[in-house]
């Protein structure tokens, strides 16, 4: 039996965590804190899960470090820079610490296809949409979906997607990332959708994965859970523990 503990209980994701952990019959949730809560409780967990919001995540994970304890991280924001931090923090601990960008197979599917499909297109972006309560902008998803995207075109020696954009003072071609350029939508209805449009002269390529509910995410959410003891240090994704790496 694991012992699990939440960090994010009264959260959107943080109540599907506690309602998945305790139908889980190889789990056992031991504590579910919050902002404002003691998180002494804690300390009985074997691994912590921790969905809260940018601002609050890299205090939350350096005190799991701090006392021993493998998290898995499901909170958005992290970047280069916080990712490197969160590496120094682990240096001659016994922690480990899972982060990843979407706990969704379906999406690490579409980041995988995208990947394979991006050094065969000439032309390639991406279009994330969320709901408007999303805090962050482009998502996490989208971020990665980016970045594995362009270091598989660069791997293969292909060439920018051609643009011939000169003027865009109201940034109407979306943001770049590592060349790849990402449109983010928030709008009232949606949830969790991501389309990575691929074309060539004559054909075209869509790749979409959509989210209806946060229950969707809790089949790798529980993997990382049930797989972070076998895992050393610093991880990012949950590829690995479904063999797609």
């Amino acid at each position: 039996m694991i012992k699990v503990g939440v960090i994010g209980c009264k959260g959107r994701m943080g109540v599907e965590v506690c309602r998945a952990v305790e139908a889980a019959p190889d789990l056992d949730l031991v504590a579910a804190v919050d902002a404002g809560d003691d998180y002494a409780p804690l300390q009985a967990a074997d691994v912590i899960v921790e969905f809260t919001v940018p601002r609050a995540t890299m205090a939350n994970v350096q005190w799991c470090i701090e006392n021993g304890l493998d998290v898995v991280v499901g909170t958005t924001g992290y970047d280069e820079e916080r990712l490197a931090t969160v590496r120094g923090w682990l240096e001659g601990r016994p922690s480990r610490v899972l982060i990843a960008s979407n706990f969704s197979i379906g999406s690490i599917l579409m980041m995988r296809f995208a990947e394979l499909a991006a050094p065969y297109f000439e032309s390639v972006e991406i279009i994330e949409f969320h709901h408007p309560d999303k805090v962050d902008a482009p998502s996490g998803t989208a971020v990665t979906t980016a970045r594995r995207i362009a270091a598989a075109r660069a791997a293969a020696g292909v060439a920018p997607s051609p643009d011939a954009t000169e003027t865009d003072p109201l940034g109407a071609r979306g943001a770049s990332i590592d060349g790849v350029h990402v449109h983010a939508v928030r709008q009232r209805g949606l949830f969790a959708n991501q389309e990575v449009r691929l074309g060539n002269e004559g054909e075209q390529l869509v790749i979409t994965e959509n989210g209806f509910a946060r229950s969707a995410y809790m089949p790798g959410v529980l993997a990382a859970v049930r797989g972070i003891g076998s895992l050393t240090g610093f991880t990012f994704g949950i590829e690995g523990l479904l063999g797609l790496a």
